[in-house]
C-alpha cells in the first residue's frame, strides 16, 4: 500500500508552485462558499427555523477558518482578490501571480455556489416552486451574493465595502506579522476567522459584508446562469460592481495604513555580526568602568 502511494505521488504530484497555489486557492475558496453560503441557504430555505443572522456569522467565520487551514500552507490562504492585491502592493506576492490567484478564487467561489445549489436543490424547488426571484418576499438570489438594504445609497455602499475590507486586511497583516504580537503558529486561521466574525457583527447591516470580490461575483455569475437571470446585475441600481471594486480599494487602503503606521516602524532585525559587536561593546564598557 505504501509503495502504491509513493508511485501515485511520483506520477501525479505537481512540480510547479504556481499550479499548486492555484489549486489551493480554488479549493480554499470553494470551502469558504460551501460553509458560508450554505449557512445562508439553510437559514433562508428553512424560513428561519434552522438559522438566524448569528448562525450565518458563525458559518462564514468557520468557513473562512477552515478554508485558510485548507490553503494556507500552500498559497497563503488569501481566498480573496482584495487580500492578494494588498499583498502585491506590500511586495509579499509577485505581481505575475495575481491573475492566477484571482482566477482561482473566482472559479472556486463559482464551484462552491454550484455545490450549495446541488446540496439544497429540492429545498430550493420547494421554497420557490421553481421560480427564482432576485427581489421580493421569496427572493433567493441573496443566498449567494450581496444586495443592498433599502436605506443604502451607492456612495455609502462603496464606503461600506472599502472600510470593511480595509479592516479585514489590516487585521490579517497584524495577525501574520512576526515582528508584532501576531498569533501563535497554527492558530492564524482561527484568529482570521474571528476577524470575519467581528466585521459581521459590526458592519453587516448595510449589505451583509461581502468584502471579497470573488466571494460575491463568483456566486452572482452562478445565479445569472442557474435561473435567476441578468437581474442579478441590474438589481439595487446595478449594485454588483460595488462589492467588486470597493474591496479592491479597501484592501489597498488597509495595507497602506498598516504599513505606514505599524510595519514601517519595526526595528530592522539585527545580523549575527551586529549582535556580536553589541556584546563586544557592552563588554568593553563594563571592563572600562
Amino acid at each position: 500500500m505504501e509503495g502504491n502511494k509513493r508511485t501515485l505521488r511520483e506520477r501525479c504530484a505537481l512540480r510547479k508552485d504556481i499550479i499548486k497555489e492555484f489549486l489551493a486557492e480554488f479549493l480554499g475558496t470553494f470551502v469558504l462558499i460551501l460553509f458560508g453560503c450554505g449557512s445562508v441557504a439553510q437559514t433562508v430555505l428553512s424560513r428561519g427555523a434552522l438559522g438566524e443572522p448569528l448562525t450565518i456569522h458563525i458559518g462564514f467565520t468557520l468557513g473562512v477558518m477552515l478554508a485558510v487551514y485548507v490553503a494556507g500552507g500552500v498559497s497563503g490562504g488569501h481566498l480573496n482578490p482584495a487580500v492578494s492585491l494588498a499583498m502585491v502592493v506590500l511586495g509579499k506576492l509577485p505581481v505575475r501571480k495575481l491573475p492566477v490567484y484571482m482566477a482561482a478564487q473566482l472559479l472556486g467561489a463559482f464551484a462552491g455556489s454550484c455545490a450549495v445549489f446541488g446540496l439544497y436543490y429540492d429545498a430550493f424547488m420547494d421554497y420557490t416552486n421553481g421560480v427564482f426571484s432576485v427581489t421580493g418576499e421569496n427572493a433567493t438570489a441573496n443566498i449567494f451574493a450581496s444586495y443592498p438594504s433599502k436605506h443604502l445609497s451607492v456612495l455609502n455602499g462603496f464606503v461600506d465595502q472599502v472600510m470593511g475590507t480595509a479592516a479585514l486586511v489590516l487585521c490579517i497583516l497584524a495577525i501574520t506579522d512576526g515582528r508584532n504580537l501576531g498569533a501563535p503558529k497554527g492558530l492564524e486561521p482561527l484568529v482570521v476567522g474571528l476577524s470575519i466574525m467581528a466585521i459581521g457583527v459590526s458592519m453587516g447591516l448595510n449589505c451583509g459584508y461581502p468584502i471579497n470580490p470573488a466571494r460575491d461575483l463568483g456566486p452572482r455569475l452562478f445565479t445569472a446562469l442557474a435561473g435567476w437571470g441578468v437581474e442579478v446585475f441590474s438589481a439595487g441600481n446595478c449594485w454588483w460592481w460595488i462589492p467588486v471594486a470597493g474591496p479592491l480599494v479597501g484592501g489597498v487602503v488597509g495595507a497602506t495604513v498598516y504599513f505606514l503606521l505599524i510595519e514601517l516602524h519595526h526595528p530592522e532585525p539585527q545580523t549575527h555580526a551586529q549582535d556580536h559587536n553589541d556584546v563586544k561593546d557592552k563588554y568593553e564598557i563594563v571592563t572600562m568602568t
